[in-house]
């Protein structure tokens, strides 16, 4: 989905703010195309940092994945269906890949809510951060995803069934809480920095794959970077 002009609202846009001063200094993607293989994809000076991010298989992985996704968004709810399964099996539970992701918030208040909600689990129980990575998206609504749907009470329901024992508070309390939102600034860091338009964009190590569906382009990239 591609990005939309409608600004975050309360918090996000102190972030937008604090970012606008950010991107006037940051450095960006120089893309060039990769003329070596002829796959869709094209190269970034660098690959995103996940450091503070919650990767998915072995962190010592030759080939980081990292998408770049919306809770709000349905296309990346169809690449998790689609794309994600195939990933799993065919370069990440051998140990070849790991898998990272970085929020978007490309539609308001909510995508800042289901990112900062996000965060709170994967501070306090990184090891269900994926069930409930998971849980979250199923809950996104097929026939209108655009009703607001990302409330703090879908927030805590989704969090009491994938996360043993959380604690509500806590969690309601990291929806406003100044270290979430710091970490959610870092996101946005990384969606200005590397030119991010479109949700889900996937990276493979520092290569944007041009359509995130296409499994064969993806494929062709991984292997790729398995032979450097």
């Amino acid at each position: 989905m591609s990005r939309t002009n409608t600004p975050p609202k309360s918090r996000a846009l102190v972030i937008i703010t604090a970012l606008a001063v950010i991107i006037a200094v940051a450095w960006f993607v120089i893309a060039q195309s990769n003329s070596n293989n002829g796959a869709d994809f094209v190269r970034a000076e660098e690959a995103p940092s996940i450091e503070g991010q919650p990767v998915y298989g072995d962190p010592s992985a030759q080939v980081t994945i990292v998408e770049f996704g919306d809770y709000k968004c349905p296309s990346c709810k169809a690449w998790g269906e689609s794309v994600w399964p195939k990933l799993l099996e065919d370069y990440i539970e051998s140990g070849q890949a790991n898998f990272s992701y970085v929020n978007v918030l490309f539609h308001g208040e909510e995508s800042l809510l289901g990112a900062l909600a996000s965060e709170s689990v994967w501070q306090s129980n990184p090891e269900q951060f994926w069930a409930f990575h998971k849980k979250l998206f199923d809950e996104q609504p097929g026939a209108d995803h655009d009703s607001e749907w990302i409330t703090e009470a879908k927030l805590l329901e989704v969090a009491e069934a994938t996360v043993p024992g959380i604690d509500p508070n806590q969690l309601a309390g990291d929806l406003s809480s100044t270290e979430m939102i710091a970490r959610v600034e870092t996101d946005m860091t990384l969606v200005d920095s590397f030119d991010i338009r479109l949700t889900p964009t996937v990276m493979i190590n520092n290569i944007i794959i041009s359509s995130p569906f296409d499994y064969e382009a993806i494929k062709t990239a991984i292997e790729h970077e398995l032979k450097q």
